[in-house]
């Protein structure tokens, strides 16, 4: 199995800043294609920001030149740097990732922005 565990959420202002961090632990044998995913009340799950499998990245257009997607120094583990906050930032954000066909997913951080 493997676990993919989110921290770094909270609330911020509008315009302010918040780093998130996902480790992976459990059995990694090659997860791959790491990413971000947010789900906001009353819509679906969307993508943030992801590393494909060849290693470049994605990211939603609402996010771009905002938001920035990294590996961690400590092996399978991502960061997603988020700079100038929006309110329609708020969200729940999940991190995701791939091993052997099965995707897996964390229980989620809560990202809030309000004045």
């Amino acid at each position: 199995q493997v676990q993919l565990v989110e921290s770094g959420g909270g609330l911020v202002q509008p315009g302010g800043s918040l780093r998130l961090s996902c480790a992976a632990s459990g059995s990694i044998f090659s997860i791959h294609a790491m990413g971000w995913y947010r789900q906001a009340p009353g819509t679906q799950r969307e993508l943030v920001a992801r590393f494909t499998s060849g290693g470049s990245t994605n990211y939603a257009d609402s996010v771009k030149g905002r938001f920035t997607i990294s590996r961690g120094n400590v092996r399978n583990t991502v960061h997603l740097q988020m700079n100038s906050l929006r309110p329609e930032d708020t969200a729940v954000y999940y991190c995701n990732g791939w091993q052997w066909g099965t995707e897996y997913w964390g229980q989620g951080t809560q990202v809030t922005v309000s004045s």
